[in-house]
């Protein structure tokens, strides 16, 4: 029987080789060790707090030196692997990543457990940015939206692992447990992809001299001061991150500059004019911020206004990633059968829905209130992401997959962090409290409603920019 065609794409009936599956089970390790090693730290602070005898300040820097290195160099690894090939730069990167996990996992000082984190930052940033790149050589193009869908679902099951293995590691066997558990999973990841990523085609000799170092050089640094001003501080916007905004915005007009003279820039502000790549940047970055408003507010919600224990607010929270890694499939396949841009829409439609019922839905609903709603938001973030990256990423030309990927993952970093800083803003202004951890119930639930209120003005606007957004040809 032929293949049903919708909408300009082959039905899943497609199949991919032996090869490009296990290529494919390289990638999707790939994603799952970098998101875990975001999520997997997070839940160590306190424990390194006392074997380091440090402060909350001090220890923060044990996840902020890693998303600070993803942050700042994910477009230029990406722009470099469309220089010098995607599949030698991958398997450095992953072998970076196994090494520095060897030696977080050994440190003897906190300092040195920090500067092992960045450089395994480096190694996530790499594997973040040719992950998806490689999308477009390993399947094929009929298959891109399952392919993207996987890739979704293991970042979430990353996510949704993180907490909760990290808090079962660090209970039996320590702290450095949770830094180790990467390094026979790098191994394998190193294996496959060794194995059965395909060969990087020939490149210039002169490619590495005419990459853009003074465009990445100005990027990083415009990236660190941004992602600084809106992180440190814990919540308190001061002259200190009122300065790093200033150089921010004085980075990304030496940078326009820089890149309009550049020979060989590390970022074709041509490329802007694509409209679907623009509005998928845009829509990332929205999407993220909003995202990041459930990890903020979720737990004090759970804990202040129903009275939660540590162990079921993290049960609770885990509903939405497990619901996003059970969708990240079946949202892939939607996308091959029906349409990047349509699933899209779609998606957007879910997260606001979502979003809008957790602004009214009162404390009275009980946990159904709150877990239903989130569920919704998490599966239609899961779509969404899939048919966003699909969208962006199917037509890209082989010499600019990296550097568009790592720009893609970039939106998502930016709109995490500033997500972090301005939805927790939003939420402490809301509840009226200087302290939200001493926050009352009837306060917290106030807080709560707005910022998702606000959520939902956020996701409307990313509608607006979907509906507006022509679409791939072949996609609508």
């Amino acid at each position: 029987m032929r293949p049903v065609i919708v909408d300009g794409a082959l039905s899943a009936s497609a199949r991919l080789t032996p090869a490009s599956r296990w290529a494919l089970a390289s990638l999707s390790m790939s994603m799952l060790l970098s998101s875990l090693g975001t999520s997997i730290a997070n839940v160590g602070l306190p424990a390194l707090a006392q074997a380091f005898d440090a402060s909350f300040q001090q220890v923060q820097w044990v996840v902020l030196a890693y998303l600070l290195a993803i942050t700042t160099l994910i477009v230029s690894v990406g722009r470099l692997g469309d220089m010098t090939g995607r599949r030698r730069l991958l398997l450095a990167g992953i072998g970076l990543f196994t090494v520095a996990s060897v030696l977080c996992g050994v440190a003897p000082t906190l300092w040195l457990l920090i500067a092992a984190r960045a450089a395994q930052g480096v190694g996530a940033a790499v594997m973040m940015a040719l992950t998806m790149a490689f999308i477009g050589e390993t399947v094929p193009k009929e298959k891109t939206g399952s392919a993207m869908g996987l890739l979704a679902m293991m970042s979430a099951v990353g996510t949704a692992l993180g907490p909760s293995l990290g808090g079962l590691l660090i209970a039996g066997l320590g702290w450095r447990a949770i830094f180790l558990v990467n390094v026979p999973l790098g191994i394998v990841t190193l294996l496959l992809a060794l194995r059965y990523l395909p060969a990087d085609r020939p490149k210039a000799s002169t490619a590495i001299t005419r990459f853009d170092h003074v465009g990445t050089l100005l990027l990083a640094m415009t990236l660190a001061a941004y992602a600084l001003a809106v992180t440190i501080g814990r919540g308190k916007f001061g002259l200190l991150n009122a300065a790093l905004l200033a150089a921010a915005a004085v980075g990304v007009w030496l940078f326009v500059r820089a890149e309009g003279r550049a020979p060989a820039p590390l970022i074709r502000l041509a490329m802007f004019r694509d409209r679907v790549l623009s509005a998928g940047l845009a829509m990332s970055a929205l999407v993220s911020t909003v995202m990041m408003a459930t990890l903020v507010v979720g737990p004090f919600y759970l804990s202040r206004a129903f009275g939660l224990e540590p162990a079921m607010v993290g049960l609770v929270l885990s509903a939405g990633p497990v619901a996003a890694a059970l969708a990240g499939v079946p949202a892939g396949r939607l996308v091959d059968g029906l349409g990047a841009h349509r699933m899209t829409v779609i998606g957007l439609v879910g997260i606001a829905a979502g979003c809008g019922a957790l602004s009214i839905a009162p404390v009275s609903f009980g946990l159904a209130g709150y877990i239903a709603p989130t569920i919704v938001v998490t599966i239609s973030y899961a779509l969404f992401q899939t048919a966003n990256n699909t969208a962006i990423m199917l037509d890209v030309g082989a010499d600019q997959r990296g550097v568009v990927s790592g720009m893609l993952n970039l939106s998502r970093n930016l709109g995490f962090v500033t997500g972090a800083s301005a939805m927790g803003a939003v939420f402490a202004l809301a509840a009226s409290a200087s302290d939200i951890t001493t926050a009352g119930a009837v306060a917290v639930a106030a807080g709560m409603r707005v910022t998702f209120a606000v959520a939902t003005g956020l996701i409307l606007i990313g509608l607006a920019i979907a509906i507006a957004s022509p679409g791939r040809s072949n996609l609508r």
